[in-house]
């Protein structure tokens, strides 16, 4: 185990009375691990080679994370702004861009929530699915769709992918940018039934638009709040509130974990600890090789590239997988990174001794 996890693994345990989880970690080591020794080597991903059997859940630790948590900010509230509290016509700053405003619309007052989405609700077992392409071949569909409520990012595709991915959701979040980047901006009439048809998959779903965080994407998200509408889509539409976004980088920067803007996978772990006793993670990987040393896709389920480590990225993914990957080795919540069907059966061969 690198040095700087066994550290931080030490400070972890001796910090639970305290509850200062992250407090004495070294930020800057920890980046300078994720982005030195990690293209080159296999092995710079020891943090997340594991034995299918070696994790325990840490009820007690995960339980102090989600007190934590809620000093800064309360996910069941936070995760979308109700009716009531803004109306048609009023004015909204951007969080990102300042200076920047909007609208509200008459449809997105329409489809505003009354009441928070994940009002009094608590589940045993959720799981967090990136999109990173480490799922291809994991043959983890079936282990995903067995937990008892799972989150998706950015309206991946699903149908085509469902043996590595699975295929059911009780929650998916929906950049603007992705009805650029996945749907062409809808300039067809084929775009927008390719578009119709994902959510109109989602079956009753939470879909969670994060329309007020950057200019440039208002006109998407009206394109998408009017297919909707119109087509009486049965999604439960929520706008996560102003202060999210910098709620939660604050809990992390206390904690010392230096992020510059969190990732969709960071921000739905977050705020999972508000509903989920137990988290698992699956397609969170933001390096270019597995841990065999074989390439792994940026996406499972396109070709684009991504430099994980460039300093004009708003995010700082590598950082973020190794505090996923510490909290993997104390328990508070689970990392998966293999072929869930290998786990399975290394499972059955232990219980059959």
């Amino acid at each position: 185990m690198p040095l700087v996890l066994r550290t931080l693994l030490f400070e972890i345990h001796n910090l639970w009375s305290k509850q200062q989880i992250f407090s004495h970690v070294d930020p800057t080591s920890l980046a300078r691990l994720s982005t030195t020794r990690n293209h080159q080597h296999p092995s710079y991903n020891n943090s997340a080679r594991h034995s299918p059997n070696s994790w325990t859940f840490n009820k007690t630790l995960s339980n102090l994370i989600r007190k934590n948590i809620l000093r800064f900010f309360d996910p069941e509230r936070d995760i979308s702004i109700l009716k009531g509290t803004l109306k048609p016509g009023d004015i909204i700053h951007y969080v990102f861009d300042r200076h920047s405003t909007t609208n509200i619309s008459e449809n997105l007052y329409r489809l505003l929530p009354t009441v928070s989405p994940m009002k009094n609700q608590h589940h045993r077992r959720c799981a967090i699915v990136g999109n990173s392409g480490i799922l291809l071949n994991s043959s983890c569909g079936h282990e995903i769709d067995s937990h008892d409520f799972i989150i998706r990012c950015n309206l991946a595709p699903v149908e085509e992918y469902s043996r590595d991915v699975g295929w059911q959701t009780n929650l998916v979040t929906m950049n603007p940018s992705v009805v650029q980047r996945a749907f062409q901006d809808l300039v067809s009439e084929e775009w927008r039934a390719r578009f119709l048809r994902r959510l109109q998959s989602l079956s009753g779903s939470v879909l969670w638009i994060p329309a007020f965080m950057a200019k440039g994407g208002e006109e998407r998200v009206e394109w998408a709040l009017r297919l909707i509408l119109l087509h009486t889509v049965d999604v439960r539409t929520a706008f996560p509130s102003l202060r999210l976004l910098h709620a939660v980088r604050g809990y992390w920067l206390t904690n010392n974990v230096h992020i510059k803007r969190p990732t969709t996978g960071l921000l739905m772990y977050t705020m999972a600890t508000r509903f989920c006793e137990e988290i698992h993670l699956y397609g969170f990987w933001p390096f270019p090789l597995d841990p065999q040393g074989k390439p792994v896709k940026y996406h499972y389920y396109d070709a684009l590239k991504y430099e994980y480590t460039s300093s004009s990225s708003p995010h700082t993914m590598p950082l973020e997988f190794r505090t996923l990957s510490a909290l993997h080795r104390q328990g508070a919540l689970r990392l998966h990174t293999g072929q869930c069907d290998m786990e399975r059966r290394q499972q059955n061969e232990l219980q059959s001794k």
